[in-house]
């Protein structure tokens, strides 16, 4: 074996990123257990604890602290995790109607529904679908006589082409999406969620959300869909301030002392010792007992928490900072600061021309927030400038080449900015700052040098190219309207959750030991090599997905489990071609080799397959489905090099120690010999079978009124609800009904009888911000009604148009799958018929599939809804009938090149497909066996969540090697005719 130094450094390699990935959950895990140990059942000394170590060095060697540990552990969905997921979209018409002034043009309002209706029904790219419209119904008129105006003269001229006018269109929406992500991103950093994620969904106008831990779902509802407040405001210095927060400290320590303590305080210590401690930073580090902490905490509340700017002067004393900056707050106070500024005798101490606001990120490379003192100069307490003052906005560089943003004005607010910044500039010894504030957080508090008269203004700073890019998109934000609207969400409660995690759990042990007890029983030592390359890709899989940053969900452990029974079909493949080679009398070492060099081409195509399916899920799926696709692909290819490469060292390091290696047993070593089974003679057969089973598919599909979709692709809203003892589905539906306007709702067990899975359209349609809650608690009267107590563990929302884009994104995978598979094919095997036949297989499996899905609906206690997981389920089955057939080409690739002929024709060529389908016959077998038996066991002990869509993979096994052997192969000698 060539290149055994390079593999073994690569495993070596591999191993040490897997370990150092890992070691960070052992250890947020070991302060996890000290906290409930400290909390003793109260969860806010719990989260206390916790809070008061983010910034302390719990990793041993490395010293990372408990907050970077916590974000490098591996991510659990919010299926496992409990909590929120929500997809907003852009209101990409809005925005357009808003750039051309609200037309009242009727081609133009037409040429915008029409849009929005093609881009619901699965379009993509919203600008070119409204500029096509338009020039339909218009195709005398010019688009730029709408868009421009004096405030986008620089980019946009009056004689500009349409085309011009759709590269401005498209580069405001891109810009719109991305000034929303920023926007929302801070909200919800702001809202303190532990390890969000958000992605903008590439090639449309949407953000996926997740929310770990989040359930408060009408909070958040206006967290996200609030509109954006972009304001400009003038600031007071340090040292205008600081004798108000020295008297908020003093009063402070006289509510907050008891009378003892009162009669023994000095005052004027307390007071003049306050400024000396000011210089020192929240996050550093304190050698201070906890004795002298306590008594800091009573006579300075504010001080103890709130760091005043500070520097050292020329005296050595420390003296107060000049700037726009306050104070400074470490994060986990920023709570006890804004609870000690509400208090009434603290309220009326701070100005009515004051607010108090905090930056909207801690400052570089620290837990410690920046405190402004905002000066209200209006009556109204209006700002100076809103965001409609701003034109555009570019992150630029200045001519030493440092970051900076460059900012124009409309010609209202110029002239308004240079009365701002002439008032800001006038004293060149005190020159101040102006407060750029978005969602009452500032973003930004640049100092004003001078007057500026033409409403173009530079804003410089220690920024990165990061900071001026989300700067500038901030500063656009208050220009024009785009509103965010949640079209999709998905909340999961905490039990549900831990649920989740202990079945899939279960199902994960149970399976993983069926594997290994196969693998042991039926190849004996060589299955020990087997199993302990299962361990090692179990372990590398694991690794790599805590360091990819991956989010592990339920069918992410499904398709572990998954990876984990198809890689055994790497080493069954090699293991029954080194059988094959021990028949001939071939010596071990030899057979080995001969075994895997053989195997190769067969190992290769089949994997090869299956992640090419695996990277249409992950393009085409989201959610669930992507978690799934994501957990294949790594485990792909793991899975290859473990099965193959690490099991041959294993294998050759045995043989160097003379060891005595066997393939099977007196049971096991002569299975499936001697078998000549006519496939190819009764195919005709099999075509009768799959058609009876087709054609009752169709006929119940009539019956039932077509297939039975999910809320995926129909759009509705899904709860899942918990009673205490079971329920009558019926007498709940009748309950429901008058509550949600007589439009009777589906109800269905969720597994037990008292998990019950209600889904309506009840105002689906409503983009109401209060739709939601009107719908829930239209719900919550109606269970009433039942004076049974319920719990609701989790709610999915849907809208119409992402159901349909939903709907048409999974059509397009299935099709563009069978595209690719068909290629690969015909391009490997260089014959066409071969990737036709394998084509019109994949076709008769997604048909035999939904076929008994509509036959047994109805039949089975657990929902058989056409969802994501469905078409991920197909998309898998797919695979598994390519993986089968290819192995099936090969062999007979194989035997073709032995003969030295290209091609057979006639009764020779269907000899050489049944021998090819029979010698293949036990690797076929084992496999399907192997992988049906991992299913069997997810299916039986994988709760409830992921039941359908592991019973579509079940039956999709069966089907999938009914179709590699009766179909797929022999139909190739029906479409090859005398070829």
């Amino acid at each position: 074996m060539q290149g055994k130094g390079f593999i073994k450094f690569m495993a070596i390699l591999l191993g040490i990123v897997c370990v150092y990935s890992l070691s960070f959950n052992l250890v947020t895990s070991s302060v996890e257990k000290k906290a409930k140990a400290y909390a003793q059942g109260d969860p806010v000394k719990e989260k206390a604890f916790l809070d008061s170590m983010s910034t302390v060095p719990v990793y041993p060697i490395l010293g990372f602290d408990y907050q970077f540990c916590k974000t490098k552990e591996i991510n659990l969905g919010l299926d496992l995790k409990g909590g929120m997921n929500v997809t907003m979209e852009i209101s990409l018409a809005e925005l357009v109607k808003s750039l051309a002034g609200n037309p009242t043009d009727a081609n133009f309002n037409q040429a915008l529904s029409t849009a929005q209706t093609q881009l619901n029904a699965g379009g993509k790219d919203f600008v070119s679908l409204f500029v096509n419209e338009f020039e339909k119904l218009s195709p005398n008129a010019k688009l730029a006589d709408f868009f421009a105006n004096q405030d986008n003269a620089t980019t946009l001229k009056a004689n500009a082409s349409n085309s011009d006018v759709k590269t401005y269109l498209s580069k405001e929406a891109n810009s719109a999406i991305d000034r929303s992500f920023i926007i929302i991103r801070s909200r919800i950093d702001g809202f303190g969620v532990v390890s969000p994620n958000m992605q903008k969904q590439e090639g449309t106008n949407r953000i996926l959300i997740e929310m770990p831990g989040v359930q408060d779902k009408e909070r958040i509802h206006k967290l996200l869909q609030g509109s954006a407040e972009l304001q400009f405001w003038q600031v007071y210095q340090n040292e205008e301030v600081y004798s108000i927060m020295e008297n908020i400290n003093k009063t402070l320590a006289a509510t907050l002392k008891d009378t003892t303590a009162a009669v023994k305080a000095d005052t004027a210590k307390k007071s003049t010792s306050a400024l000396a401690g000011l210089a020192k930073k929240t996050d550093s580090g304190s050698t201070d007992s906890t004795a002298k902490k306590l008594e800091l905490t009573k006579s300075n509340p504010l001080f103890a928490v709130l760091n005043i700017p500070t520097y050292q002067g020329q005296n050595g004393q420390p003296a107060l900072r000049p700037g726009a900056v306050v104070g400074w707050v470490a994060q986990k106070d920023t709570a006890k600061v804004n609870s000690y500024f509400r208090k009434s005798e603290i309220a009326s101490i701070i100005p009515s021309s004051m607010k108090l606001m905090w930056g909207v990120k801690p400052m570089e490379g620290s837990k410690v927030f920046e405190l402004y003192a905002i000066k209200v100069t209006s009556a109204d307490g209006t700002p100076d400038l809103g965001g409609e003052a701003i034109s555009d906005a570019r992150h630029d560089f200045d001519p030493k080449g440092k970051p900076e943003v460059t900012m124009y004005m409309t010609s209202e607010g110029a002239a308004k900015w240079k009365k701002i910044t002439a008032e800001a500039s006038a004293d060149p010894n005190n020159k101040k700052s102006i407060a750029i504030v978005l969602d009452n957080a500032v973003y930004s508090a640049p100092t004003v040098q001078n007057e500026i008269p033409n409403g173009i203004s530079s804003i410089t700073g220690s920024f990165q190219v990061s900071d001026t890019q989300d700067l500038a998109n901030i500063l656009k934000a208050g220009k024009l309207p785009a509103p965010a609207r949640i079209v999709g969400e998905f909340v999961v409660g905490p039990s549900l959750g831990q649920a989740a995690i202990d079945n899939g759990l279960l199902s994960f042990v149970l399976a993983f030991i069926v594997i290994l007890v196969f693998m042991a029983l039926y190849y004996n030592k060589a299955g020990w090599v087997a199993n302990f390359a299962l361990v090692i890709n179990l372990f590398f899989i694991m690794g790599i997905l805590v360091s990819l940053g991956a989010v592990l969900t339920l069918p992410g452990i499904a398709g572990i489990i998954l990876v984990i029974g198809l890689s055994v079909d790497s080493n069954i493949l090699i293991f029954e071609r080194v059988r094959e080679e021990l028949l001939h009398g071939k010596s071990t070492a030899a057979s080995i080799k001969e075994g895997f060099k053989h195997a190769m081409p067969s190992i290769i195509d089949s994997n090869v397959t299956v992640l090419i399916l695996g990277v249409i899920l992950y393009i085409f799926g989201s959610g669930p489905v992507q978690g799934f696709a994501t957990t294949l692909c790594i485990g792909i290819l793991s899975s290859l090099f473990c099965a193959v490469l690490i099991s041959r060292l294993v294998f050759e390091g045995l043989l160097n120690k003379n060891s005595n290696i066997t393939f099977g047993n007196s049971l096991t070593l002569h299975a499936f010999k001697n078998i000549a089974f006519d496939f190819v003679g009764r195919r005709k057969i099999y075509y009768i079978i799959s058609s009876v089973i087709i054609v009752l598919g169709i006929i119940f599909y009539v019956k039932n009124d077509g297939l039975r979709l999910g809320i995926d692709f129909k759009g509705g809203r899904t709860y899942i609800v918990h009673f205490d003892k079971g329920m009558d589905i019926q007498q709940v539906r009748e309950q429901l009904t008058p509550v949600f306007d007589n439009e009777a709702p589906e109800v269905k067990t969720a597994g037990a009888n008292n998990e019950l899975k209600i889904t309506t359209t009840y105002h689906i349609t409503d983009s109401d911000l209060q739709a939601d809650k009107v719908v829930e608690d239209a719900l919550r009267s109606g269970l009433a009604k039942t004076s049974e107590k319920y719990t609701i563990e989790s709610s999915q929302k849907v809208g119409p148009i992402i159901a349909s884009s939903l709907l048409y994104s999974a059509y397009g995978a299935i099709l563009f799958s069978c595209l690719l598979m068909f290629i690969y094919i015909v391009v490997r095997f260089k014959k066409l018929n071969y990737g036709l036949g394998a084509v019109i297989a994949l076709f008769h499996d997604v048909l035999l599939v939904l076929s008994f899905y509509t036959i047994l609906d109805g039949v089975l206690p657990f929902s058989l809804e056409i969802g994501q997981d469905f078409i991920a389920a197909i998309l898998t089955v797919m695979s598994y009938t390519m993986t089968e057939t290819v192995v099936v080409f090969d062999r007979i690739r194989e035997k073709l090149a032995e003969s030295g002929k290209e091609d057979l024709h006639g009764e020779e060529r269907n000899k050489l497909i049944n021998f090819a389908l029979n010698s293949t016959l036990s690797r076929t077998i084992l496999t399907s066996l192997t992988v049906f038996f991992v299913l069997l066991v997810i299916f039986i002990f994988g709760g409830d969540s992921i039941r359908g869509f592991i019973f579509a993979l079940l039956i999709g096994r069966v089907i999938g090697t009914y179709s590699s052997l009766c179909i797929s192969t022999p139909i190739v000698i029906d479409l090859g005719k005398n070829k």
